[in-house]
């Protein structure tokens, strides 16, 4: 081949190659909305100051990266209803508002928990234990009032929070002991009455573990055998570097879908700090002492974490896009690593690094590496 021609093929070339260049940047994703469109919703746990528009930073990572948001508190019962007869919407109404701003999936969270609950809820006015009738009325007050406010604007409700026990069997909360099991059920109907067209999740964690797994899925068929209008099962998703493993999070999603329900991942995070207390746990209940042991990381999270945590997160997504027909939502618990409750749970001011995003807002490895699994999962 003579020079000349080797300079004409190169010139004739290189517009190719800028095109295609082109073409692929112009198809890259650049958020993980984009990334996993047409596979599922990506969404993230939004906390005041991000409703109210003090966290601009955090804002601007909702807007630009998510399609569905979960409050972290503000319609949680000790919010939303701190007092007999006494409702206070303002959090809530701000937190409707700033989804339908940007045109989210809006998910209620929650309205049936042991924790987080007035002692009044449970008490007479001299302080004794109510009777199951009185305490059904005041659940179903509270039910048909929070949703009946918000019909058709929550789409999502997580009706029931941890019900169970980690053997399976039902929790001895006080909805528990003074109403009896079928407390679910009753919260499910009162919460379809209000809105029918919401969908209903029952929440809960580590049920990646077969004894509670089994639990709610005898929960589930229960439910629906009674024709309770549950469609969606709620996996917290607390995870850490060891557990799931890839095969317990695979044979958890598939038991569901084998009952003909779906999936959503409502509070992901990883921790990646050293376990303190029983785990695997997401018992907000649990107070550990603080120990610099169990906070190695305080000056910042090694190359070798991030590239752990990196290769963690990217093979979890892998997962959830084997399952894409069932797997309807992946919410992350906060938005970025210094909004994260795992910096004061179980352990108050350790220094955690569980979501994709840093301290200030910039995407870490494992950002990329998610993005990276959307991109090479098989076509939709």
């Amino acid at each position: 081949m003579t020079a000349k021609l080797w300079s004409r093929l190169q010139w004739t070339a290189i517009p190719v190659l800028i095109a295609a260049c082109s073409s692929a940047t112009a198809h890259a994703p650049t958020s993980l909305k984009q990334a996993f469109k047409g596979d599922f919703l990506i969404g993230a746990a939004v906390n005041e100051a991000q409703i109210t528009g003090q966290d601009q930073r955090g804002d601007a990572l909702i807007e630009s990266q998510f399609n569905a948001i979960s409050p972290e508190n503000v319609l949680k019962w000790e919010v939303i209803h701190p007092q007999p007869g006494k409702y206070d919407f303002d959090l809530g109404d701000q937190y409707v508002a700033f989804g339908e701003k940007y045109h989210m999936l809006i998910v209620g969270h929650t309205l049936v928990w042991h924790s987080q609950v007035p002692d009044w809820v449970f008490r007479d006015d001299k302080g004794n234990l109510l009777g199951r009738d009185a305490l059904l009325a005041r659940m179903k007050d509270h039910i048909s009032t929070v949703v009946g406010r918000y019909k058709g604007r929550i789409q999502v409700w997580d009706v029931v929070n941890e019900a169970l026990n980690e053997d399976g069997s039902m929790r001895a909360s006080l909805w528990y002991k003074i109403i009896g099991p079928d407390y679910i059920e009753k919260a499910f109907q009162y919460a379809h009455e209000a809105d029918p067209q919401a969908q209903l999740i029952y929440n809960d964690y580590n049920l990646e573990n077969e004894p509670k797994r089994n639990g709610a899925i005898a929960l589930i068929k229960k439910l629906r055998t009674d024709g309770i209008p549950i469609s969606c099962v709620g996996l917290q998703s607390h995870y850490h570097m060891d557990w799931p493993t890839l095969d317990q999070e695979d044979a958890t999603i598939s038991a569901f879908a084998a009952l003909g329900i779906k999936v959503a991942i409502t509070e992901m995070d990883m921790d990646v700090l050293p376990s303190a207390g029983p785990q695997p746990n997401a018992d907000v209940t649990l107070n550990v002492e603080k120990n610099a042991a169990l906070n190695p990381y305080a000056n910042g999270l090694p190359d070798s974490v991030q590239q752990a945590l990196a290769r963690r997160y990217a093979d979890l997504f892998r997962v959830f896009l084997k399952h894409r027909g069932t797997v309807e939502r992946v919410t992350f618990w906060g938005v970025n690593d210094a909004g994260s409750w795992l910096n004061d749970w179980p352990v108050k001011g350790r220094t955690s690094y569980p979501l994709l995003f840093d301290r200030n807002g910039q995407p870490k490895p494992a950002y990329n590496a998610v993005l990276r699994a959307a991109s090479e999962a098989p076509a939709r």
